[in-house]
């Protein structure tokens, strides 16, 4: 019997309650995959090298009793890997479908079918994509494209934002933290304190997911208010783009800005960064030297050294509040409403003052 063939739409319901197993070369994964799936593969890196090469450069069938080989010493371990996968999960979930996998390669061929055949012959329920992970990506992209209801949220480096962005969500408010899914807080210093950035490919699963998923909230009536809140960002987020068709979107919803004192501002910033590798952080301000200026990026590396972060600090935050008020009067004239909210201090609290607009 084969196994199940499933479209997109229902391979990611059903992936609500089974694992994901990616049966792609470890590269391939580590590239980028769907979030949340569990690399499985079939193949090693070398292995898809030497069967992609014998199907090209010589047949079909060659390629098959290759990977036959490696297959076959396989087949064991694959299968107990699999039971241990399937166990955890229903350890951790407890609505999880029993003993179902959802597999998938690039395309849905061998290397799907393969795996199919040995799971469904041990005794799995086994659900594959139609399409392979080819599909997703489509799909993906396609997130971009459709309609949102957003709310974007503004303000000088150091207003916290991020800060809101989580006190917004713990009162229900469906939230989406596009530098939490870059990995990277936006500046020259964005990189410090996180963990290695996706890859653009990544990045864009992790995105078209996370609007998938706040759609999917909106629909069912789950969140506190029918807007998804985002934060103001430029295009680039470190190494990652926002892709144009979204970025557009965002341009032209209602900007709300933070307006919050600069020395307020400036001991946020020296909260969450002056604990940070300071060589690390000459190498950020050397970067932004020619926009800083020569002479200002002398006294910040020079406070830096000397241990008087705020002074440092305070330098690079009137740099950055003149960077962002160059942004906002460009894209303001985009958004459908601009309000300003005034607040003492960079606080969770500022989450109250905010939804009473």
């Amino acid at each position: 019997m084969n196994a199940a063939s499933v479209d997109i739409d229902s391979f990611l319901q059903r992936a609500k309650n089974a694992p994901i197993l990616d049966v792609r070369s470890p590269a391939e994964y580590t590239h980028a995959h769907i979030p949340g799936a569990h690399s499985f593969p079939l193949f090693s890196d070398e292995e898809r090298k030497l069967v992609g090469t014998a199907y090209k450069q010589e047949s079909r069938e060659k390629a098959i009793r290759i990977g036959l080989d490696f297959f076959g010493v396989k087949m064991r371990s694959m299968v107990e890997a699999a039971e241990k996968m399937v166990a955890a999960y229903a350890a951790e979930n407890p609505k999880a479908e029993k003993n179902t996998l959802l597999i998938h390669c690039w395309r849905g061929g061998m290397r799907t079918a393969a795996v199919a055949w040995l799971l469904q012959l041990y005794g799995f329920q086994v659900i594959v994509l139609q399409g392979g992970y080819k599909t997703y990506r489509h799909w993906v992209l396609q997130q971009f494209e459709k309609k949102y209801p957003l709310s974007v949220l503004g303000g000088n480096t150091g207003s916290g934002k991020t800060v809101l962005l989580h006190a917004l969500e713990s009162r229900g408010q469906l939230v989406i933290d596009l530098e939490g899914l870059a990995h990277h807080k936006g500046s020259a210093f964005g990189n410090l304190g996180m963990p290695a950035q996706p890859t653009q490919e990544m990045f864009e699963n992790k995105l078209g997911m996370a609007l998938h998923n706040a759609a999917q909230m909106l629909l069912q009536g789950n969140a506190a208010q029918q807007v998804i809140w985002m934060e103001d960002e430029s295009q680039r987020i470190g190494d990652v783009n926002i892709p144009m068709i979204f970025l557009k979107q965002m341009l032209a919803a209602p900007l709300y800005l933070l307006e919050i004192p600069f020395e307020e501002r400036l001991q946020h910033i020296v909260a969450e960064y002056g604990q940070q590798d300071r060589e690390r952080m000459v190498n950020a301000i050397l970067r932004i030297k020619k926009r800083l200026g020569g002479l200002e990026a002398k006294n910040a590396i020079h406070a830096l050294i000397e241990e008087n972060i705020p002074e440092s600090f305070r330098i690079l935050l009137r740099y950055y509040d003149k960077q962002y008020q160059k942004a906002f009067e460009k894209r303001s004239g985009d958004a459908a409403s601009v309000e300003s909210i005034a607040c003492e201090k960079v606080h969770a609290s500022n989450a109250i003052r905010l939804l009473q607009f």
